[in-house]
């Protein structure tokens, strides 16, 4: 291994480490962890896959599909996780294995247009604003349930569940009431949707306590890659 290859894999193993200890301590499942690599480039993420990890996420489209490219025969799946534009919705059911952010009625009728019957549904999570923050994406914790409905109404969408980005306060009990609140929001989906499995909460500075109030899936980019260069 040179340098960056084996500093990744062992950014790789500590942050598999973290997310086990989390969730021994909080007696909680180990989650998933996503590997975002949004900026980063093509032969950093086939390092982690030579690591043996499988799933990235990336924020837009346009750069996304380039990785993608470039990666086909490494077989990983990919999840977008950034914000969706309508107009992009077409790339987005047909490159990515995920969609994260799905907050509005006429994304979901525009991913199930054009996902292909050739792959397998497109699993989709509902976003949702828990703090109501103007600046950030999701729809309102009421319109959760009428969105899940209209998702598991496509067959070539399947519901996996909520994703969600609570305000970054400094103070992490802050943060640990919004996560509780999606809980109780997947859990009631759970209700209605049997086949719900995904609560994706939590990233590098926070993800002991989403994980504490039950995140199934975590994502986590600057404890793998270390922090991105400041722009300027």
């Amino acid at each position: 291994m040179d340098e960056t290859t084996d500093e990744l894999a062992r950014a790789l193993q500590g942050v598999l480490r973290q997310l086990d200890n989390a969730a021994c301590s909080a007696k909680r499942p180990t989650p998933r962890l996503l590997a975002v690599s949004k900026t980063q480039p093509a032969a950093r993420v086939a390092v982690l896959a030579a690591a043996g990890h499988r799933a990235f996420g990336e924020n837009y489209v346009q750069e996304a599909a380039t990785k993608i490219a470039a990666l086909a025969s490494l077989g990983l799946e990919w999840h977008l996780i950034g914000h969706l534009q309508s107009n992009k919705a077409k790339d987005a059911a047909e490159l990515f294995d995920w969609v994260q952010t799905v907050d509005r009625a006429k994304l979901v009728t525009a991913l199930a247009r054009h996902r292909s019957a050739e792959r397998p549904p497109l699993n989709v999570l509902v976003q949702v604003n828990i703090d109501d923050e103007a600046s950030k994406h999701g729809c309102r914790p009421d319109e959760v349930a009428a969105l899940a409905e209209a998702i598991a109404a496509e067959p070539r969408l399947r519901l996996r569940g909520l994703m969600a980005i609570p305000t970054p306060w400094p103070d992490l009990e802050k943060r640990r009431a919004a996560f509780a609140q999606v809980r109780q929001l997947y859990e009631a989906l759970q209700q209605a949707h049997p086949g719900v499995d995904t609560l994706s909460m939590g990233m590098s500075e926070d993800h002991a306590v989403a994980i504490a109030e039950g995140a199934t899936m975590v994502r986590v980019g600057t404890a793998l890659f270390g922090r991105r260069p400041a722009a300027g």
